[in-house]
């Protein structure tokens, strides 16, 4: 019984290796049996980390879009607004920050709209702060599922290596003394990699969401920015026009 099962762990170790005589060697074709052999030696553990990993980029994508879109329609449309703002002509500023859909349109709009009752500026910062507490959500959106990938794939890739040395070392004590040597050795090289893809995928998890958080808060500081340069302007024509209002009389 010791004889056959060592017989067929040595045949089932052989097989990308006869598989790969049958193919001509090329350095993208090495490379290619390299990955299916891994892939191979890793077992069912490596399932649920391909579906993690494909999960975590599948969002680490989609963030990077979002958000390198919003702020390019953040640049562009308070380029736009800025200047009529300046100007003082409020109306062409509401007109077009109602039709806009990039965020700081909208807290431009949030703003304008308390402009139409009389108040301090105390009260339309808090009016612009309303629609900050509204977008900001939005840009942090899912960008957290990418640390929690990077920490859950980390720990399944453990649990396959310690599933796999625990067969291993069943599977060598039923083994000859002189074959167990061999047997443990590779026993444990196929239960590392599981392991080694989980940290190969947690590794760039882990700088791609300190990369979106970045580029999240830079998005957050563009529009507090944004919101403060309103503000001021805001200020200074309502103070002009009171001070003409007051000379008038």
């Amino acid at each position: 019984m010791s004889l056959s099962r060592s017989a067929l762990f040595r045949f089932q170790l052989s097989i990308p290796q006869r598989l790969a005589a049958l193919v001509p060697e090329t350095p993208a074709m090495n490379a290619f049996q390299t990955a299916v052999k891994f892939f191979q030696d890793c077992g069912l553990f490596i399932y649920p980390s391909v579906l993690i990993m494909a999960c975590g980029l599948a969002i680490a994508i989609e963030r990077f879009i979002y958000l390198s879109r919003a702020r390019s329609d953040n640049s562009k449309t308070w380029s736009q607004l800025l200047p009529l703002l300046q100007k003082g002509q409020f109306r062409e500023v509401q007109a077009l920050a109602a039709k806009s859909d990039a965020a700081v349109g909208k807290i431009v709009h949030y703003g304008l709209e308390r402009m139409q009752s009389p108040g301090r500026r105390e009260d339309f910062d808090a009016a612009m702060e309303e629609g900050m507490m509204e977008i900001v959500p939005r840009l942090e959106k899912r960008t957290h599922y990418i640390a929690t990938f990077a920490n859950v794939i980390t720990l399944v890739g453990l649990l396959g290596t310690i599933i796999g040395l625990i067969k291993g070392f069943t599977a060598v004590a039923q083994v000859n003394p002189a074959e167990k040597s061999e047997m443990l050795s590779a026993s444990i090289s196929i239960a590392m990699n599981n392991t080694a893809f989980a940290l190969m995928v947690a590794i760039p998890f882990l700088l791609i969401h300190a990369f979106l958080q970045s580029k999240t808060s830079e998005i957050v500081d563009g529009l507090e920015a944004a919101k403060m340069s309103f503000l001021n302007v805001v200020t200074r024509i309502r103070a002009e026009q009171q001070a003409q209002s007051n000379s008038g009389r």
